[in-house]
């Protein structure tokens, strides 16, 4: 593509964000469609299990099952679209996200309703990287960081707006309506898009990686299986066939992806010390974060008996110490880098974390609150610095690429949180009972089991604050090489 001399940027009008407005509005309401679906479905937990009179380690996999599909179409997006044209495949994508949900209000078995997530999961994969790809490209360089933050509205209000409608939707009609709700909103960005995005120039496509398109699936998703099962017996049948089906898989992927010269995911990034350290790191915060996301609702509905929307506006502090604490660390990382903010927003969690280890029946409420919005600092401190120092820490060769592989990785490892988490939960409910009696309180064992749970994330969350201690900051590269090189750190914010 030719770079425009000076005397063609002179003759250009000069940019208004108003001149986007209309394709902005359309990405903007598909990608805040699929994000709040990752985060109503929490509230709806308890419903879903009543109402399917199935299991929490079940149920758990509507969630797994989505974050896994989400994490397999992320490395493609880029190929979609240069090959089809990321307006077709981003209107594809919102279509086939709103025909699963209307597939997944009407399931009648927890096993359609998994099936229906994974399909809603692989529509909603796609939206927000190539939604971001083409708003990246519609607006000149010296006006991305304003559009992008644009951008960051729906994934900052998405959250927080997420398990209060989940709520009230329950409360006031059914769970169904958790999915039908995308039914408009999707027409509307199908609308709004079909008339306002424009055609953009295609590249020329690479060579897709079959290979890796097929093992990658089965490797997360046999693994996910495998630790979901350990959490009740890690010598089982079950769980040793995930592990060693899904490990094999992740092993022969790792292989491929090596000898690829255009790979589904660039894994030679991790020769990198720095870069290594940092995912890891990153990884860490998401498993003590996410997996304890979704705990807390549990806790509120089965131990407490909240209803749905008093659960939601009940994890609301979250949210709101999550906005503001991002715009906080982001000014705060330009001048201190990434370790001081990742250590003080890890070491925030984990307090947090213990002090939820501790609940009972009747904790005061104030009590549960508190920590949750720590939980939401914690996370706007240090989930950003940590996402940019992913990049800044990539050899600048690779750098263009490690975005898909940072953003599925990070969806595979919510899938592993959520999985072994929910399965760690139900052991410790059935010890507990054996420990008690089967006269005993059901209520004190599942609020002792979920102490446990809330310990154990406290633990992980202490490894990542050790492991803060050595990050350090990545050798700069020149100016001009992160320029031409380096994708925009808003792009990673896909969760």
């Amino acid at each position: 593509m030719s770079t425009p001399n000076a005397s063609q940027l002179a003759s250009e009008p000069e940019f208004s964000i108003k001149s986007i407005l209309a394709p902005l509005l359309a990405i903007i309401i598909g990608m805040m469609m699929v994000i709040l679906d990752s985060t109503v479905v929490n509230v709806a937990v308890p419903n879903l299990q009543e109402y399917f009179n199935s299991s929490l380690k079940t149920i758990q996999w509507t969630i797994t099952g989505y974050t896994l599909a989400l994490s397999a179409v992320i490395p493609l997006a880029g190929w979609m679209t240069d090959k089809f044209g990321a307006k077709r495949i981003f209107l594809i994508t919102i279509a086939l996200f709103t025909l699963g949900s209307i597939l997944c209000a009407l399931a009648q078995t927890p096993e359609q309703l998994v099936l229906f997530r994974i399909i809603q999961g692989v529509g909603g994969g796609m939206v927000s990287p190539i939604g971001m790809a083409m708003i990246f490209k519609m607006a000149p360089p010296n006006k991305r960081g304003a559009v992008m933050g644009m951008l960051g509205i729906p994934m900052l209000l998405a959250p927080a707006i997420g398990p209060i409608l989940s709520g009230w939707l329950i409360g006031f009609a059914s769970w169904h309506w958790i999915f039908l709700i995308n039914l408009p909103i999707g027409i509307a960005a199908l609308i709004v898009g079909n008339k306002f995005l424009p055609n953009l120039e295609r590249q020329k496509a690479p060579a897709l990686d079959i290979l890796g398109m097929i093992l990658a699936p089965i490797a997360f998703a046999m693994l996910a299986f495998g630790v979901s099962e350990g959490g009740t017996d890690w010598g089982s049948t079950r769980t040793l066939t995930g592990l060693i089906v899904g490990g094999s898989a992740l092993i022969l992927f790792i292989i491929v992806e090596l000898l690829q010269k255009q790979p589904l995911l660039e894994l030679r990034v991790f020769r990198s010390s720095d870069f290594t350290r940092s995912i890891i790191l990153s990884w860490i915060s998401q498993i003590a974060l996410f997996g304890s996301m979704l705990m807390i609702p549990l806790y509120l509905q089965n131990v407490r008996g909240f209803s749905a929307l008093e659960s939601g506006l009940t994890t609301l502090p979250m949210a709101i110490c999550s906005m503001i604490f991002m715009p906080i660390s982001g000014k705060l990382f330009d001048k201190l880098g990434a370790r001081p903010l990742a250590l003080t927003g890890l070491s925030i969690i984990t307090i947090a974390l213990f002090s939820l280890s501790q609940i009972g029946t009747d904790t005061p409420i104030g009590l549960v609150m508190i920590p949750i919005g720590m939980m939401g600092a914690g996370m706007g401190l240090s989930m950003m610095p940590l996402n940019t120092h992913v990049l800044n820490s990539a050899p600048r060769r690779l750098v263009s690429r490690v975005t898909p592989l940072t953003s599925a990785s990070q969806q595979v490892v919510t899938s592993f949180a959520i999985a072994g988490l929910t399965g760690y939960f139900s052991s410790q409910i059935t010890v507990h009972m054996s420990e008690t009696g089967a006269s005993s309180n059901m209520l004190d064992n599942m609020s002792l089991a979920f102490g446990d749970t809330f310990f154990l994330s406290a633990g992980i969350a202490v490894a990542g604050v050790l492991l803060s201690i050595i990050l350090r900051k990545p050798k700069l590269r020149d100016d001009h090489e992160q320029e031409e090189d380096a994708p925009d750190p808003a792009m990673m914010m896909g969760h």
